[in-house]
């Protein structure tokens, strides 16, 4: 299997995910996710070892910080040397994954999570680390395909799966771009949407910066804690953070000790804050639309209406933000990214620009997987067309 499995935010791809590692193990053989983060990271291995509680599957977590199995800490070396004598079922990880000492003994299964957070070499990287002849499955996480995995879909090794449903009862986001003169009355609206009980998140796009115009969560946390929100409990959450910090405040606005965090996008994947109904994105033009979309994603996981603020600075509206404000599904995003980007290098390493082909099809999903499909019957019935 060489598969995307591409679902919009909360559609269920962690399910799916689960199920695959289960057959695996049920196989004997060894499965490894890796996810961008540690913050996601973390949330993996205590959402899998949920989901796996009677299954007696050994699952391990490898970051640069934390080494684990199950229930106990180890050194990275222990828990290396169990990997590699196969008393690890299941390892998630960051990029510490695709490091030389990281040995699997039977490795069957590689996913990859929001598969569009890292290089195409990376990913590449991962399907070879367990040093065997034996090429692993691979299957592909993602919520907003970056325009080379369109490509790859029709061209490539990629087949497709696609997760067309929500979970019931879902409201869709309202999105609005503001400027800076509906900032007082944005507030004004975080502050009643925080009295109703439900929380917020503000993200900036750098913890701290020189240029006076980027907008810097430090900086932001100041001035609402100071300035506009002195009444509420506001959190802060980065990437220079320690893990334990990073934790605590997690499981501090988890729990509903902290109402609004300020945040950079660390907080893009895999954060599920079902009481969050306001997403405002400082500095908006700055990131790129998947993560719009992912940031935007953060928001509306459960039946309340929830709402995203793409703040800017800037005199003229960005198209992207446009398209973000316009689209609530991540298959139109994609193919809006596509024509915005164009879908990269098919058989490179690129991930922008339009090459010599014509691409007009690649906006059609369906279209693309039907093709596929009846290119493969074919094939069955006539291998002489290879």
């Amino acid at each position: 299997m060489s598969r995307l499995l591409e679902g919009d935010v909360a559609s269920g791809k962690t399910v799916v995910a689960a199920i695959t590692i289960l057959n695996t193990v049920k196989a004997k053989e060894q499965a490894a996710l890796m996810a961008p983060t540690s913050v996601l990271a973390h949330q993996h291995f205590q959402t899998f070892t949920k989901f796996f509680k009677g299954f007696r599957v050994k699952t391990g977590l490898l970051t640069n910080e934390v080494s684990r199995l199950n229930s106990r800490s180890l050194s990275p070396e222990e828990l290396l040397e169990k990997l590699a004598t196969g008393k690890v079922d299941f390892l998630i990880g960051t990029h510490s994954l695709i490091q030389n000492r990281v040995q699997f003994s039977n490795l069957a299964l590689v996913i990859i999570d929001e598969q569009h957070r890292f290089g195409v070499r990376q990913r590449a990287r991962l399907k070879k680390v367990s040093g065997q002849k034996t090429v692993p499955h691979f299957l592909s996480l993602t919520a907003t395909p970056i325009p080379r995995t369109l490509a790859l879909t029709l061209y490539g090794d990629l087949d497709i799966s696609l997760l067309v449903e929500v979970p019931a009862n879902r409201l869709p986001v309202q999105t609005k771009i503001i400027g800076p003169g509906e900032k007082s009355a944005t507030y004004q609206f975080i502050r009643q949407e925080v009295k109703a009980g439900h929380q917020a998140f503000v993200v900036c796009p750098r913890i701290e910066s020189e240029e006076e115009a980027v907008k810097t969560v430090k900086a932001e946390y100041q001035k609402l804690t100071e300035e506009i929100f002195p009444e509420l409990k506001i959190g802060l959450l980065h990437g220079r953070l320690k893990p334990a910090e990073k934790e605590k405040v997690i499981r501090n606005f988890q729990t509903h000790r902290l109402q609004i965090l300020v945040s950079t996008s660390v907080i893009e994947v895999g954060i599920d804050i079902p009481q969050a109904t306001v997403m405002m994105i400082e500095g908006a033009e700055r990131f790129g639309l998947a993560q719009l979309h992912q940031l935007r994603g953060r928001v509306g996981r459960s039946s309340h209406q929830s709402f995203c603020f793409l703040s800017t600075e800037s005199a003229t509206t960005n198209r992207r933000l446009r398209a973000l404000v316009n689209c609530q599904n991540g298959f139109e995003l994609a193919e809006k990214d596509l024509k915005l980007r164009g879908p990269g290098d098919i058989y490179g390493a690129s991930q922008w620009g339009i090459p010599d082909l014509a691409m007009a099809n690649l906006n059609n999903l369906p279209l693309i997987e039907e093709t596929r499909q009846a290119a493969k019957e074919l094939l069955a019935k006539d291998p002489e067309l290879q």
